[in-house]
């Protein structure tokens, strides 16, 4: 597993987001982009390459992560 450095990644938070604390916050880097809880910046953070964010992104669009 490789360890990405995310001590300088400018965070950016949606401008849609209500401030109810559920929110998540996405960084891009030079080869791939961070996604991470804004309740817990200092935890884990998921990496995506370029294609499977797109993929992340379409499917969350697309009601794929919807709870049932």
């Amino acid at each position: 597993m490789t360890s990405v450095d995310l001590s300088r990644a400018q965070w950016k938070k949606s401008t849609r987001s209500s401030g109810n604390g559920q929110c998540v916050e996405v960084a891009n880097l030079a080869d791939a982009v961070a996604l991470r809880d804004s309740k817990d910046p200092t935890g884990p953070a998921l990496l995506f390459c370029a294609e499977g964010w797109i993929s992340f992104l379409t499917g969350a669009k697309g009601g794929q992560f919807t709870q049932r």
